[in-house]
């Protein structure tokens, strides 16, 4: 794919494979809707795309753009910002506000047909009084969903506020309950009842709307984890983000996840690379980059990249990260630094400057997966794949 990446400027960039994400949306749907199942379910399960915080950093119109195409049946963002910058892409799907609105947004809301998430009974107050003012023709209600907070403890309304919340919606004619739903707080750990807790509180709520004779509109509970191991868990729709992108959970017990990961196989949509700038030979005690963290123990090779924290490269991979240059790992030496990196380049005398070092993709038949590094930095592969700075270029190709 680097062949085709020509610009001018700053050579770093990152290549967004669209084919990629087309194929994991494909295999997302296909294991919802057979798998385990004994055949095709005549009811087809609804996928929730996940594109908040632009994409994972894939950038969200491209991505939201060719996920429409493809046939996801809604999106999933965090803010009205960002669902007004789908709907000016021309995004018709409907969207939800995972996290729900800020009091003075419902306007914006209303008027971009954005689906918001209600946390609390208060909310619909706002939200009625917003829709009995309009002035724009609509066919029928304003549609929510409601979050319900199972156990993560985190946003949502608990099962005992749900009778006050019916009473609140009853005085609200102009909004329509048109999905419930809750989040996972632990999907990828099998070693604690956490997840089964989890599906017995939010069933009760269920039974208790069901009880008040409100209709929940459409269900859904799976995340990326659940999506892959807990079908109990997947109702009417589900929500994938880190699998779109290609990169499954780290799964507990360790043991679980080459089992887990051969159920949902997917595609790593995104690499990210940069050149190598400089080359310095350096005499053994030489000292390099900030705070002199790292001393050559011999002669060695020292090649600086075009990338730094600021560019996605993050600062905790510092003298244990690594990088693909030539087919060959070579490890990050030193601090890395806002807009530069160093690596020890010493046991590969063939590269110069110019070189592709790849720090995640593949090069020369090895490669380095967002999840490999995520592991080396003990962090998650969305934490990583978020930082992905807004001067890197993305490239999109097929």
């Amino acid at each position: 794919m680097t062949r085709t990446v020509k610009f001018d400027g700053r050579p770093i960039w990152a290549e967004v494979s669209l084919g990629a994400l087309v194929h994991n949306l494909r295999a997302i749907r296909k294991h919802i809707n057979s798998s385990g199942e004994g055949g095709a379910r005549r009811e087809r399960r609804k996928i929730l795309a996940v594109i908040k915080s632009n994409a994972y950093g894939h950038g969200i119109v491209p991505v939201g753009r060719a996920l429409s195409k493809t046939g996801a049946d809604w999106f999933g963002v965090t803010c009205s910002a960002e669902g007004v910058e789908l709907r000016e892409s021309g995004i018709r799907e409907p969207i939800l506000i995972l996290t729900g609105f800020w009091e003075g947004e419902e306007q914006r809301i209303l008027e971009n047909h954005l689906t918001p998430a209600i946390m609390r009974p208060d909310q619909l107050r706002l939200l009625e009084k917003a829709a009995a003012r309009s002035r724009k023709p609509r066919r029928g209600p304003v549609d929510f969903h409601l979050k319900i907070d199972s156990g993560m403890n985190r946003l949502g309304i608990s099962p005992a506020e749900i009778p006050a919340f019916a009473h609140v919606l009853a005085d609200c004619p102009h909004l329509r309950l048109g999905g419930t739903f809750t989040h996972i707080a632990s999907s990828e750990v099998f070693t604690t009842e956490q997840t089964i807790e989890q599906e017995k509180m939010f069933e009760s709520a269920l039974a208790c709307m069901k009880s008040l004779k409100l209709d929940s509109g459409i269900v859904h509970m799976a995340n990326s984890a659940a999506i892959v191991g807990r079908p109990s868990t997947w109702y009417q729709m589900v929500r994938p983000g880190a699998i779109l992108y290609g990169y499954h959970q780290f799964f507990e017990p360790p043991e679980l996840n080459p089992q887990m990961e051969a159920k949902l196989p997917v595609r790593p949509v995104l690499s990210f690379r940069a050149r190598i700038i400089s080359l310095k030979e350096t005499a053994p005690g030489s000292r390099v980059g900030y705070n002199a963290r790292w001393t050559a123990p011999g002669p060695a090779r020292v090649a600086v990249l075009a990338a730094g924290y600021a560019d996605g490269l993050v600062r905790v991979l510092s003298n244990k990260g690594r990088i693909i240059v030539r087919g060959q790992f070579a490890p990050i030496i030193g601090t890395v630094s806002m807009d530069l990196t160093a690596a020890d380049v010493t046991g590969i005398p063939e590269a110069r400057v110019g070189d592709i070092a790849t720090i995640y993709g593949t090069d020369g038949g090895t490669t380095q997966s967002v999840p490999d590094v995520a592991r080396i930095a003990n962090t998650a592969s969305a934490d990583l794949l978020c930082a992905l700075g807004k001067r890197v270029p993305r490239f999109y190709l097929p």
